[in-house]
């Protein structure tokens, strides 16, 4: 329950506050999110099959968001925009595989399935 609380708060937040995020921060902005969402819905993932570990939970996060910021910063700096394709493909398909394991694990638990 505290995970979507703070979700909620982070959406209500962002909503109100209203931050300028400048144009050429936007591929990172970008990532960051994406790599966060990847590491959130991989630690539901681990909450429901009960091998969450609250240090995994936030080493993973901070290094999975620095290092997807790396990527496309070294990209960037490289002249190649590949590895920013590379990254959202990667934590793209990372995160659809979490969410299908939450949603297989929900319906498993009501029978659905």
């Amino acid at each position: 329950m505290l995970p979507l609380v703070g979700l909620a708060v982070g959406i209500i937040a962002g909503l109100v506050f209203n931050i300028p995020i400048p144009a050429a921060w936007s591929k990172y902005l970008g990532i960051a999110v994406l790599a966060a969402l990847d590491t959130a819905i991989g630690g539901l993932r681990a909450s429901l099959e009960m091998k969450f570990n609250e240090k995994l939970f936030f080493t993973g996060f901070f290094s999975n968001t620095l290092m997807a910021v790396f990527i496309v910063f070294m990209g960037d700096r490289l002249g190649i925009d590949l590895l920013y394709l590379a990254a959202v493909v990667a934590f793209g398909v990372r995160l659809f595989q979490n969410l299908a394991l939450v949603r297989r694990h929900y319906f498993q638990k009501r029978h659905w399935e």
